[in-house]
């Protein structure tokens, strides 16, 4: 019989537009992975539930909402900005909401059905060298933005609190509220870092004894899309590794097992970014002989799923 503790959930109203329904998205008990963690409880807070499909849907909004409100955002401006793809797709899916023109500076190698989606919702696409990764689209859209200032709206997601403070306001207390504020560690990966960060640094105001841990591939050259390798990658300015009690690294091919086993054993279709986020929870979790261990899955499946991982046997 289902249980309250297997996806904990606020109430979504309806909504007005599709700002309104970011947000208050499940916490999700991962039942069959945690017979391995005997004493552990593991959630997931399942991002794809957004409009967009994924968290970044909460920074991008922030940072639109707030530059209308200063005044830097305005119809006849263009929004720009740097993007491994969520972010943009975020981005697109508000702009078209609210009437804005979008332009994303997206690396090469981003994948078949994030190209699609972008496409989709109206947004100009400027691809940047694969092997510079997002670095290169942060390159490429600091050049466009400094050549026609007056053109584009750039929130410049690597370094607007705007970023980091939308989990601080929204992904923290939803967390301390799914769980009645039981929760013992929290897991969650490092792209731009505003997840991490702004979650990290609520949890901490409620409860100093929570652990965070953070994660990030385990070297530069990588397939853990949205995930930045901080020792070799620009360092987005939001970010501040003083925040975790450990830093977690995973390698891609851990991330593809648990992206394979997600689907497989729990029913749920994650990105990669969730399969290194799971990867990293169960090397917390088996540390432990009791806690509730929650981490982030940032997207699903459905921007990855021509990718040849999954015809590989879990």
């Amino acid at each position: 019989m289902f249980s309250s503790t297997d996806c904990l959930v606020l109430d979504r109203s309806a909504g007005s537009s599709v700002v309104d329904l970011i947000g208050r998205t499940p916490l999700v008990r991962l039942h069959r992975f945690e017979r391995e963690t005997p004493g552990v409880e593991l959630y997931a807070k399942a991002e794809w539930q957004n409009p967009g499909g994924s968290v970044k849907d909460r920074a991008a909004a922030r940072m639109i909402l707030e530059g209308e409100a200063s005044g830097a955002l305005t119809h006849g401006r263009t929004i720009l900005d740097a993007t491994s793809g969520n972010t943009g797709i975020a981005y697109a899916t508000i702009g078209a909401a609210r009437g804005y023109a979008v332009t994303l500076c997206v690396p090469e190698n981003a994948s078949a059905e994030r190209k699609l989606i972008l496409r989709a919702l109206g947004a100009t696409l400027v691809f940047t060298s694969p092997l510079e990764g997002t670095d290169g689209a942060i390159r490429e859209a600091r050049r466009m933005h400094a050549s026609d200032p007056d053109r584009y709206f750039y929130p410049d997601q690597y370094n607007n609190d705007g970023n980091w403070r939308a989990h601080y306001d929204t992904t923290g207390p939803e967390i301390i509220e799914q769980t009645s504020g039981r929760l013992t560690h929290f897991v969650a990966g490092l792209g731009t870092s505003g997840t991490f960060m702004g979650t990290g640094r609520r949890l901490r105001a409620f409860n100093p004894g929570i652990k965070l841990i953070s994660v990030q591939p385990d070297g530069p050259m990588h397939g853990l899309e949205g995930l930045k390798h901080m020792e070799s990658a620009i360092v987005p300015g939001i970010y501040d590794p003083s925040l975790a009690d450990e830093d977690l690294r995973i390698d891609t091919e851990s991330a593809y097992v648990m992206v394979r086993r997600l689907a497989r054993e729990e029913g749920l279709l994650g990105g990669i970014s969730s399969g290194a986020a799971l990867a990293a929870t169960l090397i917390v979790a088996r540390r432990l002989r009791a806690g509730v261990v929650v981490t982030v899955f940032p997207d699903g499946a459905e921007k990855y799923l021509s990718e040849p991982f999954w015809h590989v046997d879990v």
